[in-house]
């Protein structure tokens, strides 16, 4: 599908009265600012990763998820 081209204030002014705007967006490359992912390696105990596994088992989810969860959550609270 060929995207058609317009000026910023055009497609604002589109997107304002509800237009669809869709055939002008490049939704192969959009990105969402701040989320792209950066690799971090961290070394827990092993008691802390049995206690992050027993976690993860009981919600169904990974250990992964489990502490990008709980630092979210901690972060939302500390961040002024």
């Amino acid at each position: 599908m060929k995207k058609n081209y317009i000026k910023a204030e055009v497609l604002d002014q589109k997107f304002d009265n509800g237009k669809d705007i869709i055939g002008h967006l490049d939704l192969k490359n959009a990105k969402r600012p701040g989320l792209d992912q950066k690799r971090v390696n961290v070394d827990f105990p092993s008691w802390m990763v049995k206690s992050l596994d027993n976690e993860a088992r009981r919600l169904g989810v990974t250990r992964q998820s489990v502490i990008k969860v709980w630092i979210a959550e901690r972060l939302e609270h500390s961040v002024v």
